[in-house]
């Protein structure tokens, strides 16, 4: 059994033209997710796997931190979104506390000058329009234990 699995919204987007967002299929990619986070918690209970809520704008990092990091708090689920505010992250910390799994948010702070220098150097169809990062930029609440999670971690991302 896998000791890590990562969820991430976008991978519901892919087709085989590549990543296709339209509110119709983000509202699925969404709700896909959560699905998926709850049916990986039921396969690995016995291994009483911690969810890793990786969280930061687009272009922040918090891919490549999972595909490197994760492995040090295995057995993890990590779900891997930008999450900006408490009200994003609150579906997954319930999700989370359903199944008795241990939630820790890992916040990918990074400069939004260098996230869209990072994004700018992504495959066209996986590009997030710079007004989006400066949205969630705007929105962003750093997460903090209050929302439920065991323990906050800020890397600095650069």
């Amino acid at each position: 059994m896998d000791r890590i699995r990562i969820i991430n919204p976008d991978a519901y987007l892919e087709t085989p033209a590549g990543r296709v967002w339209t509110p119709e299929r983000s509202q699925l990619a969404w709700s896909s997710s959560f699905a998926a986070l709850e049916q990986a918690l039921i396969e690995m209970r016995d291994l009483q796997p911690r969810v890793l809520i990786v969280c930061g704008l687009q272009g922040a990092g918090k891919s490549h931190w999972l595909a490197h990091h994760a492995s040090d708090y295995a057995p993890c689920i990590g779900f891997d979104a930008a999450l900006p505010g408490a009200r994003h992250r609150s579906p997954i910390i319930e999700i989370a506390r359903r199944r008795s799994a241990e939630a820790l948010a890992i916040w990918i702070d990074t400069p939004l000058a260098v996230a869209k220098m990072r994004n700018a150097d992504r495959p066209a169809d996986k590009r997030v329009p710079d007004e989006s990062i400066e949205s969630v930029g705007n929105l962003f609440e750093p997460p903090c234990i209050e929302e439920g999670f065991s323990k906050v971690l800020r890397v600095a991302g650069s």
